[in-house]
């Protein structure tokens, strides 16, 4: 064992180094879960590091605890305001969509690899659901959004499809490893966790803004720690019931974030900056896990696999659940196209290690050849994507430089239907005195407004601040 200053150390430089990667991957266009996961891959028994590593089960632990918290923020960081209009499309996709992406995908997988129907569709429930997180990373960096309802669907999408994965994972596992079981069984799972994991979230949600408002803690430092606690019993107890604890935190998150707590603001920003270490922690132990020199066997099967998923399975999956939207079949091309997978399906692939089947190493290596090859494919080309269908709506902060300098006294605010400000003059929301709208951005026109300006539906503003106001309050007038 290292001595701790040791630890110390190369943890502090794996982290910082990581950070810095977080940046240059903004600057070049690629994910920055690549570059995490390249830094693992560099630090491991294959790399310049000489770290041995292959403890599946620690892997999966911090995995699974990384991914609670991401999805926790996920929530917190979700307007129902933006989410309403697309609750049932993206549900489509997290549920009827993953059933499609495991069916299309396994098969292909069991004839690709001549493995047994079972553990071809368990290689497809364990890399069918997305990572959007990397996605609006790169958007929001190079000053490119998506139009509505596009970006709130891929949010809600990727939020909240892990679940349905982890579920016919465990599920699949359960068939392999024990035959007596039935599909009936499966599905009385599905639906048991489901119901679980969906009360058990909203009690935490709720008990979580009551518990938090009712403290009265003289140490405001100690509030973050109750948050990170009600994270921890929402997964951890929600999973002892048997219910599924992603959707429980998932769930929380959405309720806490759409309701009103004292030191919300500082609560936010602590989970922000946690969900980030969560993700480099958990890329870099993914990383240490993968031999590369193993990857090579199975280069071709991955590659057509990948090919077969971004091709063929995603858009499928896509136009069957949005058939009754009213998306564009250009919205439903890009939908296709931002399918992108992420962390959550290498931890699932942690799931056959742990259970021993004899296929279990080809699968993990097979699953993270295929996040790797639809991150750097489709990762670095949603940009020009986005602009050749017509579907980009370039952000208001669009320089990088303006961002950081201003994004303590700038916010950009999108108006819905229904929103307070929809059809009112400015004047008339009454704003703070030191809360100026300075620029209002509709249908490709950009428009200083004065106090007479009347805001519609779909406009995107840029509102100005003074150092001290509460950006939640600001949004209540607006939203």
């Amino acid at each position: 064992m290292a001595p701790i200053e040791w630890l110390l150390l190369i943890a502090g430089a794996v982290l910082l180094i990581s950070t810095l990667a977080g940046k240059v991957s903004g600057l070049l266009g690629v994910p920055s879960l690549v570059l995490f996961l390249a830094i693992g891959m560099l630090a491991g028994s294959d790399g310049l590091g000489g770290i041995y590593f292959d403890n599946a089960a620690a892997a999966q632990a911090i995995g699974v605890t990384a991914l609670a918290f991401i999805l926790f923020f996920g929530g917190l960081d979700t307007p129902l305001s933006r989410a309403k209009p697309v609750v049932r499309a993206s549900l489509a996709l997290s549920t009827l969509g993953i059933v499609l992406t495991t069916l299309t995908v396994g098969l292909f997988a069991a004839w690709t690899l001549k493995l047994p129907p079972l553990v071809g569709l368990l290689l497809g429930a364990v890399i069918s659901s997305t990572d959007a997180a990397a996605v609006f990373s790169i958007l929001g960096y190079r000053g490119i959004r998506l139009k509505d309802p596009l970006e709130p669907l891929l949010e809600l999408e990727s939020g909240s499809n892990d679940p349905m994965a982890v579920m016919l994972t465990v599920g699949l596992i359960g068939l392999i490893t024990n035959p007596a079981n039935s599909a009936l069984t499966l599905m009385t799972m599905l639906v048991v966790q489901v119901a679980i994991g969906a009360i058990a979230g909203y009690a935490v949600g709720r008990f979580g803004v009551w518990l938090i408002n009712s403290l009265r803690l003289k140490q405001e430092g100690l509030y973050p720690v109750v948050t990170v606690a009600l994270v921890a019993l929402a997964y951890g107890g929600t999973a002892v019931l048997g219910g599924s604890g992603f959707l429980a935190v998932y769930l929380a998150g959405i309720v806490m974030g759409n309701s009103d707590f004292i030191h919300k603001k500082s609560l936010v920003r602590f989970h922000d900056g946690l969900a980030w270490l969560m993700q480099i922690a958990m890329f870099l132990t993914l990383g240490l896990l993968v031999f590369p020199s193993q990857l090579i066997s199975v280069a071709g099967a991955s590659l057509a696999i990948a090919a077969f998923l971004i091709v063929v399975a995603r858009p499928l999956a896509v136009f069957v659940s949005l058939s009754l939207s009213k998306l564009t079949a250009r919205d439903k091309l890009l939908v296709s196209w931002v399918g992108l997978r992420g962390a959550a399906p290498i931890i699932l692939a942690t799931f056959p290690l742990l259970a021993g089947l004899p296929q279990a190493q080809m699968i993990f290596n097979v699953v993270f050849f295929v996040v790797l090859t639809s991150v750097l494919i489709q990762g670095t080309t949603i940009p020009m994507v986005a602009r050749s269908l017509g579907l980009n709506a370039p952000a208001l902060l669009a320089e990088p430089a303006l961002r950081e300098h201003a994004s303590e006294h700038l916010v950009e605010v999108q108006l819905q239907e229904g929103s307070t400000g929809a059809g009112k003059r400015i004047i008339d929301l009454h704003l703070p005195a030191q809360v100026l709208v300075v620029l209002i951005a509709r249908g490709g026109e950009h428009i200083v407004p004065t106090g007479s300006t009347e805001l519609q539906a779909g406009d995107r503003i840029l509102v100005a601040a003074g150092e001290n106001e509460d950006w939640e309050q600001i949004k209540a007038f607006l939203v």
